[in-house]
C-alpha cells in the first residue's frame, strides 16, 4: 500500500522537516511512511521489508521517534481539522471496541516508564492468550475519529470519558471542537454515568436500555425515574464504527497487535488512520 498523489499532497505539509536539528537530512518522508504502512497492511516482520523500501531500522527507528513526540497523532488531528474545516465531519458519532489478539512477540516490554508502560502496554490475558482491547470513536462515514487502548479484558463503559477526551479537532479560530451532536453506542455502554455526562455537556445519547436494566426501573415504580430517550432510527447508524473497525482491521499487523509498547501500537492506529482521512 503506498500513498497516492493526492495523499501526499495533503499529507506533506503536516510533516517536521526533513532536516533534524542533530545529523544529516532524513530519508524520504513519502519513502518511509510508505514502509510503515506496507509493513502494518501485510504483518510482515520489519526485516522482511522490500529492499526498495530501504533500511528498515530507518522506517522503524522514524515510527519510534514519531510516536515519542506525537507526530503521528498531531498529523492525524490535523487531517480532522481539515475536514471539518470543509464541512466533511457531521458530528454523528459512534462508539465502540474491539478485541485484538497479541503475538507472543508483543510481550516482554519493560514495565517501567511512561504511564502507557505502567498498565502493562495495554496487554491483558484471557482464555485466548494475550490481548489487547482497541476503544474507537468514529464518524459517519465509518472514519476513525479517536483511540484509547485498554488491557483485553477491560470493560467498555470504564474507558467511554477517555475515548470522548480524545475527541479534539482544532479550528481556524477559538477552541478545538470536543462536543458531538449525536452519540450513538450499544447496551454495553447503557449506565447513569454516561448518560448523565452526555446529557450535561448537551450531546444527544442514543443507546439502547438493557432488559434488566429497564426490569429495574419498572421493579422500584416511580422511584425509578423515567425510561430513557432511545431514537431507534438514528441507532441504525451506529454499525458506522463497526464498518470502522473492519477498514482498520484489513491491516494485518493491526488485527494481530506485535508491538510490545502501546505508543508504537497505538503510532500504527494513527498511521491507519491518517491514510482513511487523506484519502476522503
Amino acid at each position: 500500500m503506498s500513498l497516492t498523489d493526492a495523499q501526499w499532497a495533503r499529507i506533506e505539509p503536516l510533516l517536521p522537516d526533513r532536516t533534524p536539528r542533530r545529523g544529516g537530512r532524513w530519508r524520504d518522508h513519502r519513502q518511509v511512511i510508505d514502509a510503515i504502512a506496507f509493513k502494518y497492511r501485510t504483518g510482515t516482520p520489519w526485516m522482511d521489508l522490500p529492499e526498495h523500501f530501504g533500511s528498515w531500522k530507518g522506517a522503524h527507528n522514524r515510527l519510534r521517534k514519531w510516536a515519542s513526540d506525537g507526530t503521528w497523532e498531531k498529523v492525524f488531528t490535523a487531517l480532522l481539522a481539515q475536514a471539518d474545516a470543509e464541512g466533511d465531519l457531521d458530528w454523528v458519532v459512534s462508539v465502540d471496541s474491539t478485541v485484538v489478539r497479541a503475538h507472543q512477540h508483543a510481550a516482554g516490554a519493560r514495565k517501567k516508564g511512561p504511564r502507557s508502560a505502567s498498565r502493562g502496554h495495554a496487554l491483558g490475558r484471557s482464555r485466548g492468550g494475550l490481548t489487547t482491547k482497541i476503544h474507537l470513536a468514529a464518524d459517519s462515514r465509518c472514519r476513525p475519529l479517536a483511540f484509547v487502548l485498554t488491557p483485553g479484558q477491560a470493560g467498555d463503559a470504564p474507558a467511554f470519558t477517555q475515548v470522548m477526551a480524545r475527541l479534539r479537532v482544532p479550528r481556524p479560530t477559538g477552541r478545538p471542537r470536543t462536543t458531538p451532536e449525536v452519540v450513538l453506542a450499544d447496551k454495553a455502554y447503557s449506565s447513569r454515568a454516561i448518560r448523565t455526562h452526555l446529557r450535561r455537556r448537551g450531546i444527544q445519547a442514543v443507546i439502547p436500555q438493557p432488559a434488566d436494566q429497564a426490569a429495574n426501573r419498572k421493579r422500584r415504580g416511580s422511584h425509578g425515574g423515567r425510561p430513557p430517550d432511545f431514537d431507534r432510527d438514528a441507532y441504525k447508524q451506529r454499525n458506522t464504527v463497526e464498518r470502522c473497525i473492519n477498514k482498520l482491521k484489513q491491516w494485518r499487523g493491526l488485527a494481530t497487535r506485535y508491538d510490545k509498547t502501546a505508543t508504537i501500537y497505538q503510532a500504527a492506529l494513527h498511521l491507519a488512520g491518517i491514510f482513511i482521512w487523506s484519502a476522503r
